[in-house]
């Protein structure tokens, strides 16, 4: 496990919080992705678009938010990957279902 100075450096490194995006806000959406979003709560998936369509325009402009608005370590939840998580189980055991029978 990695210390606690060390794993806020390594997030702020990654650059995405300072447009205000979460960890889960930037996963490639692929099909397990998708099926998650459409299961996730509409306000979840409101805040979501919001903070990408923030982070697209701050990119726009070649800006950031200020240091305050930062998302920070401790406030990053990991909202959608349990979901992703459940889906990809689910297809998996589809994929061994249809193999078997």
């Amino acid at each position: 496990m990695m210390s606690s100075a060390l794993q806020k450096f390594c997030y702020n490194l990654s650059g995405f919080n300072k447009y205000g995006l979460m960890r889960d806000d930037v996963l490639y959406e692929d099909e397990d992705v998708k099926e998650a979003l459409n299961r996730l709560p509409q306000n979840k998936v409101d805040e979501r678009n919001y903070r990408i369509l923030r982070a697209v325009q701050l990119d726009i402009q070649k800006s950031i938010l200020p240091k305050e608005q930062w998302t920070k370590l401790e406030e990053d939840e990991l909202y959608l990957t349990p979901i992703v998580q459940q889906v990809i189980k689910e297809r998996q055991e589809r994929e061994e279902w249809a193999k078997n029978y």
